[in-house]
């Protein structure tokens, strides 16, 4: 396993590997676990433990490399707060590994690690970009644009909309904001398009096409800043946005 690159292995991997008939596989396994060479992440699922850890049972590995494994094959990216992490746009430490599959899944805790699934829509699936997080093990995560847009769709998995400002801040060169407009309108959602109209303001983006674009989607109707916070603060006409959280406290 450590020849292919498999860090992160299922039952049938050690059937094939040693064609073993599935029960010496499991008994076999099952040994691997005991003896702490291998840790068990889920039923059918395992890690291998490196050498220089010696005997450990409740080894994690690359959260990120497990949360691809924990779907099975399935289409998903890394988000929210992971992809900020990925895309180093966050200096908080992250407790909580978020991934956006098509279909709803539990949450679920893997040694003391959260792995939380966020549905999506098929046809809002789109925005991804493959990304090394070890030598020879490449996750899919959502692109940078595409990571600021579900923060601002979802603050409250990014740590709120201040994390997400500063996000924004932190990568705002590399960041395009034609496509960030674009991401905005083909969600269709009206709480997005005003926070990220917002943020262009909030540092001076020069993108005179964008904001136009967003502004001609823009309803009667007001919003919170921050959905996880109270509805209060001054109305901005200019986004149809309540600001229950200041410039001023973005800035800072």
């Amino acid at each position: 396993l450590h020849e292919r690159g498999r860090q992160v292995f299922t039952l049938r991997d050690v059937e094939t590997v040693l064609k073993l008939n599935p029960a010496l596989a499991r008994s076999l396994t099952a040994q691997l676990v005991g003896r702490g060479i291998a840790s068990r992440l889920k039923p059918g699922l395992f890690v291998l433990v490196p050498f220089e850890l010696g005997h450990e049972r409740q080894y994690l590995g690359n959260p990120y490399v497990v949360a691809r494994a924990l779907v099975g094959g399935e289409k998903y990216y890394l988000s929210h707060a992971s992809a900020m992490d990925i895309h180093q746009m966050t200096t908080q430490p992250q407790l909580v590994v978020y991934l956006t599959t098509l279909r709803p899944r539990r949450r679920r805790m893997v040694h003391g690690t959260e792995f939380r699934f966020v549905s999506c829509r098929r046809s809002h699936f789109f925005g991804t970009t493959t990304h090394w997080v070890e030598r020879d093990e490449q996750v899919t995560a959502s692109d940078p644009e595409r990571t600021i847009i579900d923060g601002l769709h979802r603050p409250d998995y990014c740590g709120g909309i201040v994390e997400v400002a500063k996000g924004f801040r932190m990568r705002q060169r590399a960041l395009d904001p034609d496509r960030l407009a674009a991401y905005a309108l083909r969600l269709g959602i009206g709480a997005v398009i005003r926070r990220l109209g917002f943020l262009l303001d909030l540092w001076n983006v020069d993108a005179p096409k964008a904001r136009a674009q967003l502004q001609d989607r823009l309803t009667a109707a007001y919003m919170r800043l921050d959905p996880g916070l109270p509805a209060e603060g001054r109305f901005l006409r200019r986004w149809r946005l309540r600001l229950n959280v200041t410039p001023e406290e973005l800035r800072a």
